[in-house]
């Protein structure tokens, strides 16, 4: 008798901190309302952190807001406009599902900030494109964040983007953590740069 019970014992305290864990995991992944943190390409079900700007898709504006519903595997379930979409996490999945929803539905109308922001710099990112000067900030409000499989450091003076799988840009800050320069084939510059 002596075994089961200590067996039974140990059952049960697997199984609590079991729970514990999904209770966390539930806790670390809410349901929530938002903003959109910056321009998005939508085909009208999945918005892919690769922001790829391929035929068909649509921006949604940053600023539009957002319901968080749930989750899934590498994916953010929500609302758009009345709208069931998925925030796909392709390519930065270093980042768990509550980080990645953070990033990409923010509390604070990123709409606030860009009015006080320069009117070059809002017809840019109005445009889905960047123009020298621009903080990170509004680059990430522009062009979405860059995937962190390949921008691990957001700090860091280079980001790379693609517009598609073979679209790469590259794009250059100085000390003071503003753009200065593209680096890219003509077409591409000519779709994201405006001088």
């Amino acid at each position: 008798m002596e075994r089961f019970g200590t067996g039974r014992r140990r059952a049960l305290r697997a199984l609590a901190v079991m729970a514990a864990l999904v209770a966390g995991n539930t806790t670390a992944q809410e349901k929530y309302e938002g903003y959109l943190c910056c321009n998005m390409r939508s085909d009208g079900s999945w918005i892919s952190d690769s922001n790829y700007a391929e035929g068909g898709k649509r921006v949604i504006p940053a600023g539009t807001p957002v319901q968080v519903t749930g989750y899934g595997r590498y994916r953010v379930k929500v609302r758009i406009d009345g709208q069931k979409q998925e925030i796909g996490n392709d390519y930065s999945r270093d980042l768990d599902n509550a980080a990645f929803a953070r990033r990409y539905v923010v509390l604070d109308d990123p709409a606030v900030a860009m009015a006080s922001w320069p009117a070059k710099v809002q017809e840019a990112v109005r445009q889905s494109r960047v123009t020298p000067g621009m903080s990170r900030e509004q680059v990430i409000t522009a062009l979405g964040y860059p995937i962190s499989s390949e921008n691990p450091d957001l700090d860091a003076d280079l980001w790379r983007y693609w517009l598609s799988s073979f679209g790469e840009f590259q794009l250059h800050f100085d000390d003071r953590g503003r753009l200065t320069e593209i680096t890219t084939d003509p077409a591409t510059r000519n779709r994201v740069w405006a001088p």
